[in-house]
């Protein structure tokens, strides 16, 4: 076969797509025991909400989105990030008009086109949470909990919670007038030099060695806090310390979004080289207005899918999956199969991860196939079986066979395997 995924898309097959279903699930958990209902969007958007809400400086929306033009002529985008298609279906079905907190969290892929390396990809998986409509420094620190829950439950160590605040729209700007006259005598290219007047913060965001040399001595927005930015911040660092979570202060840790205000966080992992952020997020106050919507604060973040996967795979740690065949059913003859597969059937209802052999195997290929699968115990029928209503169950890993009743067979093993 010729064809194979497009460039940079991240594919999981067995067995490494059962890591990737056991962290989903994992973080399922996670955010149903605090209160997060679960949402699904749409995958692509009007391109006006991610220009307005994102920003059209950011890379993201000026190099990165993938926009089409569909058949009625109007400009879609691919979601290159989840917030803003989130909060827009907030917004659309009314859900701020009931309790607050608004508490959602989704998952599934996003599209960016980049150029393709490890943990960079087009199109890559992230897991979104968001909570909308209270402006509260308890609900910014519940926040970063469950995302620092979620990593120490898949076993992580050495994941690392960067932390700053970026004002609000009292201390931004003053703080933002000081930088560009500082950014304004430095030596930047054009293209720097222009993002310099439309969101100097983005600068500090350059990864560039040359530009973070120039930017050593840059002011920093935390000595620029209002009084109440510096406050809010100061209860987010009390409130996770409370919970034992350390952080680092990172003064000049923007993110790549527009929309943050006053909480902005990164997680870490050293392990993974150059793409070391594994996961981040933010208040992002101003957002709900950007697209047409009422003042509506709020807080999320998005964590990475494939490179939670590598940092997992770095640190040597296999999650504790249940086995995707536990008992698989070997049939001789055109009536034992026929009653063996009833019988997987009624094993898979009672809860059981149960298969069989297909296509009239004999006994050594159809063996074959059990140990392949994984399973612990293996049914043997046949002729002589069925007349005697029995099955025989052999415990694959100590070669023990016994005779049980086929009647007794799912209670059997359903004990066994539980």
């Amino acid at each position: 076969m010729s064809f194979q995924a497009p460039k940079g898309v991240k594919e999981y097959v067995p067995p490494q797509a059962s890591t990737f279903y056991a962290i989903r699930g994992a973080f399922a958990e996670t955010a149903r025991r605090a209160g997060y209902a679960y949402l699904e969007t749409a995958v692509f958007e009007d391109t006006q909400l991610f220009a307005r809400g994102v920003g059209e400086s950011t890379d993201v929306v000026s190099k990165e989105m993938y926009t089409f033009t569909d058949r009625g002529g109007r400009s879609l985008t691919l979601r290159p990030e989840f917030t803003a298609g989130v909060l827009r279906a907030v917004l659309e079905y009314g859900l701020h008009r009931g309790q607050l907190p608004v508490k959602v969290w989704t998952d599934g892929p996003v599209f960016r086109a980049e150029a393709p390396q490890e943990g960079r990809y087009r199109q890559f998986y992230q897991l979104d949470l968001e909570a909308i409509g209270s402006e509260d420094p308890a609900v910014d620190a519940e926040t970063i909990a469950l995302a620092w829950q979620w990593y120490s439950a898949l076993g992580l160590t050495q994941v690392r919670l960067l932390l700053n605040s970026l004002g609000c729209k009292e201390c931004r700007p003053i703080y933002r007038a000081r930088l560009q006259e500082f950014l304004r005598g430095l030596d930047l290219d054009e293209a720097t030099r222009a993002r310099i007047e439309i969101n100097p913060l983005r600068v500090l965001d350059d990864r560039r060695p040359e530009v973070r040399a120039q930017l050593e001595n840059a002011p920093l927005i935390g000595d620029h806090l209002c009084a109440d930015c510096k406050a809010y911040h100061d209860r987010v660092k009390q409130l996770l310390a409370d919970l034992s979570i350390p952080w680092e202060d990172t003064p000049k840790l923007v993110r790549g979004l527009d929309y943050y205000t006053r909480t902005t966080f990164e997680f870490d992992h050293p392990l993974l080289g150059a793409q070391s952020g594994i996961g981040g997020g933010g208040r992002y106050d101003g957002l709900s207005e950007a697209i047409g919507g009422p003042a509506l604060p709020g807080i999320g973040f998005g964590l990475g899918l494939d490179r939670t996967v590598i940092a997992l795979e770095r640190e040597g740690i296999e999650l504790a999956t249940r086995a995707r065949c536990e008992v698989y059913g070997v049939a001789l003859g055109d009536e034992a199969a026929r009653a063996m597969f009833k019988l997987v059937s009624e094993l898979r209802a009672a809860g059981v991860a149960a298969d069989m052999s297909f296509g009239g195997k004999g006994l050594k290929g159809a063996m074959k196939g059990a140990d392949r699968s994984g399973a612990r115990f293996a049914l043997i029928l046949g002729e002589r079986d069925l007349a005697a209503e029995a099955v025989q169950v052999k415990d694959l890993t100590t070669a023990e066979q016994t005779e049980v009743p086929l009647a007794e067979v799912v209670d059997v093993l359903k004990g066994k395997v539980q």
